[in-house]
């Protein structure tokens, strides 16, 4: 007898998780969280029917192994979970911590205290409820895993030459020596200035992107100084 349209098999199940036969329990929920990850329809890239699909595999492999001719309900009638609820937040309170106020769709307002080094997707109970945090990019300043990432814009005889430059991160100001090599990259490291390491993550770092400064007014400064500069010339 073939296998029923719309029906979740065994084989099916085990190739969309990603799982051998003997798996166990444990290794289940491993391969169904790293799944969802994947496919969830609220990420970029996401996919409503490839989530329905790994949340029915996962209730599929759950039950005692049966013959895979046994109808099970198609994917596309699976409930959809609901949605998380998302906790934003600034780099800056990523990077050090503090106090946020959040307002529930219920109506509720919640007082969230945040501790250092939280980083994107990890989650926090308050209120009774879960929160999935997101962090903001805000004024330049970006987090990626636990990375801090920076735009900076540098006079381009500096970044052709070399210098150094005065740059204000989130960790206060910072004396920033530009080699040729990085002003070619466009790239600076500087290692341990990232999100600080909590759990099982480990210390970040920070990248300077490093562009080329665009001047659309004259400063007054420089207006000053071209003029001297003629009068010097004369």
């Amino acid at each position: 007898m073939a296998d029923l349209p719309g029906a979740m098999t065994y084989k099916r199940a085990r190739e969309l998780l990603g799982v051998p036969p003997q798996a166990d329990q444990a290794q289940l929920r491993e391969a169904y969280r790293a799944a969802v990850k994947r496919v969830h329809p609220d990420r970029p890239g996401g996919d409503a029917d490839a989530f329905r699909e790994v949340v029915a595999a996962y209730e599929r492999l759950r039950l005692p192994e049966t013959p895979d001719r046994i109808a099970f309900p198609p994917a596309s009638a699976q409930p959809r979970p609901p949605s998380p609820i998302v906790l934003e937040i600034s780099p800056l309170l990523a990077l050090a911590g503090g106090c946020l106020d959040h307002s529930l769709k219920d109506g509720r307002k919640l007082r969230i205290t945040l501790p250092a080094g939280m980083r994107a997707r990890e989650t926090i109970q308050a209120g009774g409820v879960t929160l999935t945090v997101f962090v903001r990019g805000e004024r330049g300043v970006i987090v990626r895993g636990d990375d801090l990432w920076l735009t900076v814009e540098v006079e381009p005889e500096t970044l052709m030459r070399g210098g150094r430059i005065a740059v204000d991160t989130p960790l206060g100001r910072r004396i920033i020596w530009i080699t040729q090599k990085a002003g070619e990259r466009r790239l600076v490291r500087l290692p341990g200035q990232g999100l600080p390491a909590r759990g099982d993550r480990r210390q970040g770092h920070m990248f300077l992107r490093l562009a080329p400064r665009t001047e659309t007014a004259e400063s007054p400064a420089r207006n000053l100084l071209r003029r001297f500069a003629a009068a010097w010339a004369a």
